[in-house]
């Protein structure tokens, strides 16, 4: 197993000077060498041959003790010296200071392909940044992280990547729903993988310390390596690379509200200044459409992180970078102009995101007015959004439509007439727009197929792997891992996960509650 390994990260930015291994205010650093914990029965459980062919590693290395060892934490790759991050963030929209890499620790980078990738391990044991946690990971939320990371690159949705899940073969005591009820459940590590893992909150921490220096140092660094084509650092350039760090978020969150996908904790240190999707904890899927659902416990009051709410927090965590960028640029406006961008795109980009899903790409007067009301009628019963959009693709008359997307229900014996009639206006309108379209049935259902998902990784389905996983079976693991490769192919012999929530998973933990630790 040989890597080109480089170190441009730890080269070039600042380290944290003191070695020790103790919880503590970091200053005057991006990072702090660290060493991941030993494990005691460290075993491989799953991998991803396609990202593996992305860091230059043969599916023989996957099986190499050199490799489970390198992926567990038990040996250090030879040459590099493993880090944990440094950086604050707002949560729940409260500033929370300094925060860092608490159960993450970064291994090497490795450049393949004209591709350059961070290798990091999630739950390999404490850093400098654990605060009074113990830096260790569960196997439930590995298989929701390793999973779902993997299912996101597949839709399409920009996203870190997941290169293996392990067990460590200890015991890691958590309380699943933070409720007094601790319990011992197996301990696991996903390697996880990303061009980079900086996110908003590492520039944030220098900002709030006055720490310009180092701001710039990272600022620069993060343009040289992952902006080049913004050229050398000056004002101008810096404005322009929050402005494209702008872009990128908003494009992630569209693609999010296209599956009707909800990261469950937008906090600015859960922000990736690559505009991926970062830190799968308490995320799910709509099952019912519902702009205010979140699957965070933690959030279930004030619901700030609710599917409807998402660009809003994505624009407020993006003023919270314009601030710390602010000392770099020194003027206000030409970032208030981005932030304002960011409202008109978000509008122009919701809209032509939302027409794709329908099957329009003309433009019409009334498509607004159409899709608002589409909107307002799955909410009238609870309705599956996934297979909802999936099955509208096959819409040919409006006489026959409701029967058509009667399997989206979760009680369709109990749908009012009312319902029924609002649903069959719906169907009439959106048949007379279609005929304004120059598409064939087939041209507009293939269309419609390529950006409505048939699969998605429900978290029932998840909670059912990770079930069979804590007595030792893994199969139903790699079975949704290979399902979840071609979400928009119809996939006939995987039929039986085209399906609705079941009722046995409404109200069970994992299914329908996740709290932070998931």
């Amino acid at each position: 197993m040989i890597l080109n390994i480089k170190d441009n990260f730890t080269k070039e930015l600042p380290s944290d000077p003191i070695l020790e291994n103790s919880r503590r205010q970091v200053t005057e650093a991006v990072f702090s060498y660290v060493n991941p914990k030993k494990t005691k029965d460290p075993k491989v459980i799953h991998t991803s041959i396609e990202m593996a062919n992305e860091l230059g590693l043969s599916a023989d290395d996957l099986k190499s003790e050199f490799f489970k060892d390198i992926v567990t934490g038990n040996k250090i790759y030879p040459n590099t010296k493993p880090y944990a991050m440094c950086y604050a963030g707002h949560q729940f929209g409260q500033w929370a200071g300094q925060l860092g890499d608490g159960r993450a620790i970064n291994l090497f980078e490795v450049e393949h392909n004209n591709k350059n990738w961070k290798v990091q391990l999630k739950g390999a044991g404490e850093t400098p940044y654990s605060r009074s946690a113990d830096g260790l990971a569960v196997l439930r939320s590995s298989i929701r992280e390793y999973l779902c990371a993997e299912a996101m690159f597949h839709l399409g949705v920009p996203t870190t990547r997941s290169l293996s899940l392990s067990l460590t073969g200890d015991q890691v005591l958590r309380d699943v729903m933070y409720n007094g009820n601790p319990a011992y459940e197996k301990g696991a590590i996903v390697s996880r993988i990303s061009p980079s893992f900086l996110r908003f909150g590492n520039f944030e921490i220098f900002a709030a310390r006055n720490d310009v220096k180092n701001l710039k140092i990272l600022t620069d660094y993060t343009i040289k390596h992952h902006f080049s084509h913004l050229g050398n650092p000056s004002k101008e350039t810096y404005v322009n690379f929050f402005k494209e760090v702008s872009e990128r978020t908003l494009d992630m969150i569209i693609h999010w509200q296209r599956v009707g996908f909800v990261h469950g904790v937008m906090n600015t240190d859960n922000m990736s200044i690559l505009g991926l999707t970062i830190d799968y904890g308490p995320y799910g899927w709509l099952e019912g459409f519902d702009f205010g659902w979140t699957p965070n416990t933690t959030d279930r009051q004030n619901k700030r992180y609710r599917y409807g709410n998402q660009p809003n927090i994505g624009l407020w965590n993006l003023y919270q970078l314009a601030n710390a960028l602010y000392p770099l640029i020194e003027d206000a406006k030409p970032l208030e102009d981005i932030l304002n961008q960011y409202k008109i795109d978000f509008e122009n980009k919701s809209l032509q995101m939302m027409k794709s899903k329908l099957g329009l790409f003309n433009n019409d007067k009334n498509d607004i007015e159409l899709i608002h009301n589409l909107e307002d009628n799955l909410q009238l019963t609870e309705t599956d959004m996934t297979i909802f959009f999936r099955v509208l693709s096959n819409f040919k008359e409006a006489n026959v439509a409701f029967k058509l997307i009667e399997n989206a229900f979760y009680d369709v014996n109990h749908i009012s007439e009312e319902i029924k009639i609002s649903w069959n206006n719906w169907f009439l309108k959106y048949q007379n727009r279609l005929e304004k379209e120059n598409l064939t049935h087939l041209e507009r259902k293939e269309k419609m197929d390529a950006v409505n998902p048939k699969y998605v990784l429900r978290n029932y389905m998840a909670q059912l792997a990770i079930d069979d996983a804590n007595k030792g079976d893994y199969k139903l693991i790699d079975e949704l891992y290979q399902l979840l490769k071609k979400p928009y192919k119809e996939q006939p012999e995987n039929e039986k996960w085209f399906a609705k929530r079941p009722e046995w998973a409404r109200n069970k933990i994992g299914c329908s509650m996740l709290s932070c630790s998931s």
